[in-house]
C-alpha cells in the first residue's frame, strides 16, 4: 500500500497582494477538497506578514497528488498565481511519519 504525501508549501506574494493569494485559494479549495485522495488542504497566514502563506496539504498517495496537479483547476491556478506572487512557492515533502 502506498504512503500517504504531506506538503508545507511556503507561498511569498508581491507587497500588498497578499489579498489576492486568499481570494484565490477560497477560489480553489473547495475544488481540491473534493479531489479523491485529498486529505487535507489548508492555507494560513503567517502572523505579522499579510504577503506570506503556508499552505498544508495531505494526500492518500503519490497517485492522488500527481492526479490533483494535472486537474485542470491546478493547471489554471498555476497559470494565474505568478500575476501576485514574489516568486515560485517553495515545497517541502515531509516524511509519512512523524519522528516521535
Amino acid at each position: 500500500m502506498s504512503q500517504p504525501v504531506q506538503l508545507i508549501i511556503q507561498i511569498a506574494t508581491q507587497p500588498g497582494r497578499g489579498a489576492e493569494q486568499v481570494a484565490a485559494f477560497e477560489r480553489l479549495a473547495p475544488l481540491v477538497r473534493a479531489e479523491p485522495g485529498c486529505l487535507r488542504y489548508d492555507m494560513h497566514a503567517v502572523s505579522g506578514d499579510p504577503d506570506r502563506f503556508v499552505l498544508i496539504e495531505r494526500w492518500a498517495s503519490g497517485a492522488a497528488l500527481a492526479a490533483h496537479d494535472a486537474t485542470p483547476h491546478m493547471i489554471e491556478a498555476d497559470a494565474a498565481s505568478p500575476a501576485f506572487r514574489a516568486g515560485p512557492a517553495q515545497v517541502i515533502e515531509l516524511d509519512a511519519e512523524p519522528l516521535a
